[in-house]
C-alpha cells in the first residue's frame, strides 16, 4: 500500500525542523501555525488511516457524476505556502528536504479539509511532465505536456526518497479510502516542442523549416509563421462551409503558407534546449507552435510552448490549420491516412492510469477537436476496463452530441454569462426550453477565468456575489464545482485565458499568472473575507435534499421568472414531486425591492438557507432583498388525481338512478 510507504518514509526521517502551515488546512481559524512537518504530516496519514473506510457517492440515474460534488484542484499551486515566513516562495527543496510549492504529500494532507467542504471528488488539473523549450515563466504550463505517461517529478517531496509515481498513488489511495473519486485532466492533441515522442516518433508530428520566424503579435507577415491568413471572402466560405457541417474541399491556406513546412526529418537531435530535425538534402527544420484552431481568423501569436500531434499523414495536408487539426477535411480523415501508430500510443494514456493508479475518470481538454474515431476508442478502451468510468468535456456548449460521444458532464457557460444578469437569464431559460442532456459544472470560475471574488470590484461586493452564484448554481441542473481558493476568497487568477478585458490582462501578466509560476493562496488572512467552506457546505446539504429532482434535465423543467424589479432573479425548477425556487437580489451594492408572482396557493414559503418565511398573498412575493440576498425554496407541485363518485341523479318525480361520474380534482399544495 503506497500510503503506508510514505507513512514508513517519514517515520525515518530525523528532523526537528519547524514549519509553517495556515490554520485552515487543519483546522476552522485563519491563521498561521508552527509544525514539525515529520510529525504534522505523519499524524495526518495516520488520521486518514485510522478513519473506517468510506463508500463512494452512489450513482444518481446509472452515473455518479451526477452525483459528484467537485473540487478542482492545481497540485502544485493549492498547497504550495510560504513554510519558512521568508515572505518568497522557494522552487527548491528547503533546509529541511520540504518543498513550499504543491506536493502530493501536502495534498494528501489537505484531504480532510477538502472532504469537510462537501467534496466527494477531486478533478486534477494535468499533473504530468511538462516541457521546458518555449515555457512561459518559472515552471511553465501544465498544458504543455512533455511525456503524458510519465508524472511532474516536481510534485514530490523529495525527502521521502520515493519515486513521484509512489506518492501519486499514495494519494489516490487516501482519496479513495475517504470516499473521494479522481478525476485526472489531460491534452491529447498537443505536446511540448521537446516532447519525449519527437525524437522516436518524428512523423508524428508537423515540421517547418528552422529560419523561419514566428509571427509578431498584431502584425499580418506572411513570411512567419503565425496562424494562415485567408482573405475576407476565403473566411466567409470556410466559416459557411463549417455552418453547413461540409467538410469537403475545405478552402486550404495559400501556397506560401503551406511551403514553410517541410517533410519527415531522417534524424533529430537537441540542440541548445531544442530539437532540430535534419532533413535528406542537409537542411534543418524544427518544430511550430500551435495556435487557436477556431476560428481560422483568431488573432492570437502562436503559442511557443506547445504544438499539434499529426492526426493524419496526407502528403496534400502536410501543415497546421484549421482543417487539419479541428475541421478535418473529408479527404484527409480517411481511415487509410490515420497516424495508427500515434492513435495506439494516445489510446493507450488512460487504461496506464487505471491500471497503475486507479484513476475514476479523465477531462479531456480541447476534447472537440479530436478526430471522432479516436475519442470514441479512448471512451470504448477506458470503459471496458471500468464500466462507470467519467468522461468530462472542456466544452462551453451543453448539446446532445456530448453525451452521444459519451461524456457525462461539459464544463458549460455559466463562467462567460454569470455576472451579466441579461445574459444570465437568458442561457438558463435557454436550456430550460432546450433541455439539459447532459450535466454542465455549477461554477462562475476555472483556472481560465476571473475569479468570482474579483468580480465587481472584489472586496464585499465580489464575496457577495461568488455567495450568490453559487447558491444559484445548486440548484441548476448542474454538478457542483469548486475551483480551488474560491472557498477561501481568492481573486488572484490561474491564467487570464478567458473573459479579461485587456487592461485586466496587462494587470496580470504572464510572468505573474500561477499557470507559469510559482504562487501561492492567502490561506493566512483568506484576502480579508470571511471563507466560504461552512457557506459552501450548508448549499450543498441543502442541494442533497432535492438531488434527484434538480439533476433532471428535461425541456421545461427549468424557467426564469420575472418580477416588477429588473435586478431580482427568480429561477423555478420543476419536473419531479416537488417545485424548487430561488429568488435572489443581484444587485450587490443594495437593497431592492420586488413583486413576484408565483404559482402556489400556500400563503409563505419558507426559505431553506436562512429560515426566514416569505408571505405569499393573491399568489404574490412582495418583499425586500438586502444586496446579494437570495432565497431558495420548496412547494410541492399539484397532484392531479381521479376517485370514483356515486351521484343520484333525479330524472323525474317518480325515477331515480345511481350512476358513477368519475370525477378529476387537484389538490393544490398548502
Amino acid at each position: 500500500m503506497s500510503l503506508k510507504k510514505v507513512l514508513s518514509s517519514l517515520s525515518n526521517l530525523n528532523t526537528d525542523a519547524t514549519y509553517q502551515i495556515p490554520t485552515l488546512w487543519n483546522s476552522n481559524t485563519i491563521s498561521v501555525q508552527t509544525v514539525n512537518p515529520k510529525t504534522y504530516f505523519s499524524e495526518a496519514i495516520q488520521e486518514i488511516l485510522a478513519t473506517p473506510k468510506q463508500a463512494f457517492a452512489p450513482a444518481l440515474q446509472n452515473d455518479w457524476t451526477k452525483s459528484a460534488v467537485i473540487y478542482n484542484l492545481f497540485a502544485r499551486l493549492t498547497t504550495a505556502f510560504d513554510h519558512n515566513g521568508d515572505g518568497a516562495l522557494s522552487l527548491s527543496p528547503l533546509e529541511n528536504g520540504f518543498c513550499e510549492t504543491g506536493t502530493f504529500l501536502k495534498t494528501i494532507a489537505l484531504l480532510p479539509y477538502i472532504k469537510k467542504l462537501g467534496v466527494n471528488t477531486i478533478h486534477l488539473l494535468p499533473i504530468t511532465a511538462i516541457g521546458h523549450d518555449g515555457n512561459k515563466g518559472s515552471l511553465g504550463s501544465p498544458y504543455a505536456i512533455k511525456n503524458p505517461y510519465k508524472i511532474d517529478e516536481n510534485l514530490s517531496e523529495p525527502t521521502l526518497g520515493l519515486d513521484v509515481e509512489t506518492e501519486f498513488k499514495a494519494f489516490v489511495e487516501a482519496c479513495h479510502h475517504l470516499g473521494i473519486r479522481v478525476v485526472m485532466e489531460f491534452v491529447f492533441r498537443t505536446m511540448s516542442k521537446d516532447g519525449d515522442w519527437i525524437q522516436e516518433h518524428p512523423d508524428w508530428f508537423y515540421w517547418i523549416q528552422s529560419d523561419i520566424e514566428n509571427r509578431e503579435p498584431g502584425t499580418t507577415d506572411e513570411n512567419a509563421y503565425g496562424n494562415p491568413i485567408f482573405s475576407d471572402e476565403k473566411l466567409t466560405e470556410i466559416k459557411e462551409k463549417v455552418r453547413l457541417e461540409d467538410f469537403s474541399k475545405l478552402p486550404p491556406p495559400d501556397e506560401k503558407y503551406r511551403c514553410m513546412f517541410t517533410e519527415t526529418p531522417e534524424s533529430v537531435e537537441a540542440q541548445n534546449g531544442r530539437l532540430i530535425g535534419k532533413l535528406p538534402d542537409g537542411s534543418t527544420c524544427k518544430i511550430p507552435g500551435a495556435f487557436a484552431d477556431w476560428p481560422p481568423d483568431d488573432i492570437q501569436p502562436p503559442w511557443n510552448d506547445v504544438t499539434y500531434l499529426k492526426m493524419y499523414d496526407h502528403p496534400d495536408f502536410n501543415y497546421i490549420a484549421y482543417n487539419t487539426i479541428r475541421m478535418y477535411d473529408e479527404a484527409l480523415k480517411q481511415p487509410a491516412f490515420r497516424n495508427k501508430a500515434l492513435w495506439e500510443q494516445i489510446i493507450g494514456i488512460i487504461p496506464h492510469y487505471q491500471d497503475d493508479f486507479d484513476i475514476d475518470g479523465v477531462m479531456i481538454d480541447m476534447g472537440h477537436a479530436l478526430p471522432f474515431n479516436l475519442k470514441k476508442k479512448l471512451v470504448e478502451t477506458a470503459r471496458e476496463k471500468k464500466p462507470d468510468f467519467a468522461f468530462w468535456d472542456e466544452n462551453f456548449t451543453v448539446s446532445e452530441t456530448s453525451r452521444k460521444e459519451g461524456y457525462n458532464a461539459v464544463m458549460g457557460s455559466l463562467p462567460f454569462v454569470s455576472h451579466k444578469l441579461h445574459e444570465l437569464k437568458s442561457y438558463i431559460n435557454y436550456l430550460g426550453e432546450i433541455g439539459v442532456s447532459v450535466p454542465f459544472f455549477g461554477t462562475a470560475e476555472n483556472h481560465n477565468f476571473p475569479r468570482n471574488v474579483f468580480r465587481f470590484g472584489s472586496g464585499e461586493i465580489g464575496h457577495r456575489y461568488a455567495k450568490f452564484i453559487w447558491a444559484l448554481a445548486s440548484v441548476l441542473p448542474a454538478v457542483p464545482f469548486i475551483h480551488s481558493g474560491m472557498e477561501i476568497c481568492e481573486s488572484f487568477p490561474i491564467n487570464t485565458g478567458l473573459d479579461f478585458t485587456a487592461d485586466e490582462q496587462k494587470h496580470f501578466p504572464s510572468e505573474k499568472l500561477p499557470l507559469f509560476n510559482e504562487h501561492a493562496y492567502n490561506w493566512q488572512n483568506t484576502n480579508g473575507m470571511e471563507p466560504l467552506g461552512a457557506f459552501i457546505k450548508q448549499i450543498l446539504d441543502i442541494r442533497q435534499r432535492f438531488l434527484s429532482d434538480l439533476m433532471r434535465g428535461e425541456k421545461g423543467t427549468m424557467k426564469v421568472i420575472e418580477s416588477d424589479n429588473p435586478s431580482v432573479f427568480a429561477v423555478v425548477r420543476t419536473g419531479g414531486e416537488r417545485k424548487i425556487g430561488f429568488i435572489g437580489n443581484y444587485n450587490f451594492n443594495g437593497e431592492e425591492y420586488f413583486n413576484l408572482k408565483i404559482e402556489t396557493e400556500r400563503t409563505a414559503l419558507t426559505d431553506l438557507f436562512a429560515g426566514k418565511s416569505l408571505a405569499v398573498e393573491n399568489g404574490k412575493i412582495s418583499a425586500s432583498f438586502s444586496a446579494g440576498e437570495f432565497a431558495i425554496f420548496e412547494f410541492l407541485i399539484p397532484k392531479r388525481f381521479s376517485y370514483e363518485l356515486e351521484v343520484e341523479l333525479q330524472f323525474s318525480d317518480y325515477l331515480t338512478k345511481k350512476t358513477t361520474c368519475s370525477c378529476l380534482y387537484s389538490l393544490l399544495a398548502r
